[in-house]
């Protein structure tokens, strides 16, 4: 009798597992159905674009008979040898180096007092939230006017502290600073909303124990904000790096279309650009779009790396 029992449990279970794995295929392939829209909407404007640019990188592309000369990786071995690409390598560093780190310091700082209980703080969230939601041209050409060197506000505000003859937008030393200055601009509302985020996901019960050990408001930022906000940290790092090494729109407003004076605001991404669709070098273009996207995944790459010895989550 325990044999026969033992026999038709194992039966049921086999079964029972059968029609469950054969419920998991059939909810696959109806996930895969209503996501077949999607997918073949990223496959034509994301994947096959990015297969297509790898290619054109590896030919010497004329984009009037849409075809080309196989030269292999000539035009990377070409780029990493061409000094206009160093210079804006350098310029894009720079830019990231300063603007980055910058702007994270200012808008942990903002976060922290607008989570305090002030006066009129929905208003002055509103207010450094406007800037990112401003159309990126449309705040590029306000700074255009703002920093023209013989009747912009700027110029005519440092003129009370005698700075009023700087050329922004005709010197090469401070065409980075000016953009420095307006992504510091453009992006503080949109990192001082996540920090904001972050700040109140912190449970009020850590401050309050750390308080009963004496820790003053210098120590629990060190001890307790610091620590548990440190996946928002790093989450608004890494937006906020490949975000930088992406800068474009700002310089193509800010210059009309050029790299700056003496193209001293040239980016990688303004490089390849004025490569593909001014001189008509679209492999050579291509080549340089693919260092850039090798550039931002190693660096992200190293980020996530080293977030495992600093990132704490709750």
């Amino acid at each position: 009798m325990s044999k026969l029992l033992n026999k038709f449990s194992g039966l049921i279970g086999y079964e029972g597992r059968k029609l469950k794995k054969l419920s998991f295929w059939k909810e696959t392939f109806w996930a895969y159905v209503y996501l077949l829209p999607t997918l073949a909407v990223l496959g034509t404007f994301s994947l096959w674009p990015i297969i297509r640019s790898f290619k054109i990188s590896l030919y010497d592309w004329n984009v009037l008979r849409n075809t080309g000369t196989f030269i292999g990786f000539r035009n990377y071995a070409e780029l990493l040898s061409d000094p206009e690409f160093g210079a804006a390598l350098w310029h894009t560093v720079y830019y990231a180096l300063v603007s980055t780190p910058l702007t994270m310091i200012i808008a942990l700082f903002i976060a922290i007092l607008l989570n305090q209980k002030l006066r009129m703080r929905g208003w002055f969230r509103t207010a450094f939230f406007l800037p990112w939601i401003t159309p990126m041209v449309a705040g590029a050409s306000v700074f255009v006017w703002l920093f023209n060197a013989d009747y912009g506000l700027i110029n005519h505000l440092l003129g009370f502290v005698g700075l009023g003859n700087l050329r922004w937008l005709n010197s090469p030393a401070l065409a980075i600073p000016l953009l420095i200055i307006f992504g510091v601009w453009k992006f503080l509302g949109f990192q001082v909303v996540l920090f904001l985020a972050g700040l109140q996901n912190i449970p009020e019960h850590y401050y309050e124990a750390a308080k009963v050990d004496g820790a003053n408001r210098l120590q629990l930022f060190r001890h307790v904000t610091l620590p548990l906000l440190t996946p928002t940290t790093f989450f608004v790092l890494i937006i906020s790096m490949i975000g930088a090494f992406k800068v474009f729109t700002q310089v193509y407003v800010l210059w009309a279309g050029t790299a700056g004076p003496l193209d001293s605001a040239q980016t990688i991404v303004m490089f390849f650009f004025q490569k593909g669709f001014n001189n008509f070098e679209f492999g050579y273009a291509s080549a340089a779009a693919y260092i850039l996207f090798l550039i931002v995944f190693v660096l992200t790459a190293i980020n996530m790396r080293l977030s495992r010895k600093w990132v704490h989550y709750q």
